[in-house]
């Protein structure tokens, strides 16, 4: 199975980039986790926010094919314990899909396109963060995940 994580727009925090270094080579290799930063929109300051979002869902449903499993990044999905999450992911690896997206929309969220293609939301947090570290804290859980489900002590509840 693959998973990637798909967000719109580079991350230029440093700091941030640096930490995503430091998780991702610890996620297992056959997990085939890859982060996969699209391009902004140009001109997207002098688009409203709907039709933004309709340029955006166009390079996410570029990335994506008819059999894959698509979760979103929203505020309106449902929360997960970093257990019930691994154990999500373990579920995941135990079905026939190929591949999960998890996408991570700019900064209006996401197209109604891209609510109805989607299979699920999940909500990190109540509260706001940037796009940036929302990478960060994804690329964490994903460890955090591969640790809990090969029994190694980095999680401790």
């Amino acid at each position: 199975m693959r998973i990637n994580l798909i967000c719109i727009g580079k991350t230029d925090d440093q700091e941030i980039i640096a930490l995503i270094k430091y998780y991702l080579p610890r996620i297992p290799k056959h997990w085939n986790f890859e982060l996969l930063e699209l391009p902004d929109i140009k001109n997207a300051k002098h688009l409203a926010s709907d039709l933004l979002k309709k340029e955006e869902a166009k390079l996410f449903l570029n990335q994506i094919e008819t059999s894959d499993l698509v979760i979103l990044l929203d505020e309106k999905g449902i929360q997960f314990s970093s257990r019930e999450f691994s154990a999500k992911v373990d579920f995941w690896m135990g079905s026939s899909v190929k591949k999960v997206n998890i996408l991570i929309g700019g900064a209006y969220g996401f197209s109604e396109e891209i609510y109805q293609r989607s299979n699920e939301k999940i909500s990190l947090s109540k509260m706001t963060f940037t796009h940036q570290m929302i990478r960060l804290f994804f690329v964490e859980q994903i460890y955090r995940a591969a640790s809990i489900l090969q029994g190694k002590p980095y999680h401790n509840d």
